[in-house]
């Protein structure tokens, strides 16, 4: 678990330098860097989803998922955690919620974040968690300047879920074939891709509502692959 422990504490240290950072950007340096972010993310969405293999499941598990989180509406189930949390803590940040979910997204939906969790969690070596810590360390500097505290409660989330893939790969890691990473990786890139363009303002598309997908490719893969 030490894996984890350090890339929370890189997203803590790298987002409260963040939050010093965004206190002396005026308005346009600001606006550059939401840019910037959002060509960042677009392009390691695509990097996730070029090497996509087993088309229609993929497909099928984006829509399926797509349906779950609609119907149990996650997205504003989202914002009601974070708007309790804006009034718990007396925050008033306008973009708290989607630098949560920005932060989040990027930081746990990568290929090295379910490789260096399995890796962790069947005894091997924490190094793949390590050399993440030190990327998310910087992202996290460049979300926090963008985005603000929002990108700093991303690790409590961060943290829960890597622990829980450790802790399952440790009793089950087996489970996580090639091909479901592959497959966990394509779908994460797609959603990334749907995150970058929120970020640029294109579209608004409703990313946490497809977050199931991650799911039921996991099981449609272990089902049909």
């Amino acid at each position: 678990m030490i894996g984890t422990l350090v890339n929370t504490a890189a997203v803590l240290c790298g987002g409260v330098i963040g939050l010093l950072l965004k206190k002396r950007m005026p308005e346009r340096v600001t606006t550059i860097y939401f840019q910037a972010i959002g060509l960042f993310t677009l392009a390691i969405g695509v990097d996730m989803a070029v090497e996509m293999e087993k088309i229609l499941i993929v497909v099928s598990s984006l829509a399926i998922g797509s349906l779950l989180g609609e119907w149990w509406n996650l997205e504003r189930g989202a914002e009601q955690i974070s708007d309790n949390l804006k009034k718990r803590f007396r925050i008033g940040s306008e973009k708290f919620s989607e630098g949560l979910v920005t932060a989040f997204l990027l930081f746990c939906v990568g290929s090295m974040t379910i490789l260096g969790t399995i890796q962790e969690g069947t005894g091997g070596s924490p190094d793949l968690l390590f050399t993440k810590s030190l990327m998310d360390f910087f992202s996290a500097i460049l979300l926090a300047s963008a985005f603000g505290l929002g990108v700093v409660f991303s690790a409590l989330p961060l943290f829960i879920f890597q622990a829980a893939l450790t802790l399952l790969a440790g009793y089950a890691g087996s489970l996580f074939t090639d091909e479901i990473i592959l497959g966990l990786t394509s779908v994460g890139g797609i959603l990334l891709i749907g995150l970058g363009i929120n970020i640029l303002g294109i579209k608004k598309l409703r990313i946490m509502n497809m977050l199931p997908s991650l799911v039921v490719v996991v099981l449609l893969i272990w089902i049909f692959g």
